[in-house]
């Protein structure tokens, strides 16, 4: 009976490791900040940097992505090249994931990172904490962590980061949407 007890209790201890705590996912909340987009850093395909440019503390924002077929999203430095053709890493300058071919997500690292999500985000949530080299995101609903990046230098101030990708022969599907924290 103690060894059954143990493996559950073994199973529980790593199903509980793959969920962030909420409490967890409430701290980085903490850290929210305003997003307003500046159309004169777009892409010629809606490429979009928020206004705010951030060096130094933590921040945290939310983007809803649900019934969007394609999109990349998170962080780039201030002075990234933001206009032509763009290769996303941070290398380049870039912290992002994304979601492509409606069932494939990617950590856009050096080399990539394909990842296995249990279910399918329908709000990310983005936090960075400049000091630590750190940008995390956040399946929101589930409370679940589904990348960092870790060991960052960024060096430069850093601007949130959207991609709403052409799909479908160059119709946009649902549009990612920034939303207050804590609204559903």
């Amino acid at each position: 009976m103690k060894t059954l007890s143990n493996k559950m209790k073994t199973l529980v201890e790593v199903e509980m490791k793959t969920q962030v705590p909420e409490t967890e996912l409430k701290r980085v909340q903490k850290f929210a900040v305003d997003v307003t987009l500046d159309p004169k850093t777009a892409h010629p395909r809606l490429n979009l940097s928020a206004k705010q440019s951030l060096s130094s503390g933590r921040f945290y924002f939310e983007v809803q992505v649900k019934r969007r077929t394609d999109w990349d999203l998170g962080v780039t430095r201030e002075l990234s090249k933001r206009k032509g053709d763009i290769t996303l890493s941070p290398q380049k300058g870039y912290w992002t994931i994304g979601f492509s071919n409606e069932d494939e997500y990617q950590a856009n690292d050096d080399p990539s990172v394909v990842l296995s999500l249990r279910s399918r985000p329908q709000k990310v949530g983005v936090f960075v904490d400049y000091e630590e080299g750190l940008v995390s995101f956040y399946d929101v609903e589930a409370a679940a962590l589904i990348y960092s990046f870790t060991g960052c230098s960024f060096k430069k101030k850093l601007l949130p980061f959207f991609f709403p990708e052409v799909n479908d022969g160059g119709i946009y599907s649902a549009p990612l949407i920034i939303t207050p924290v804590g609204v559903n």
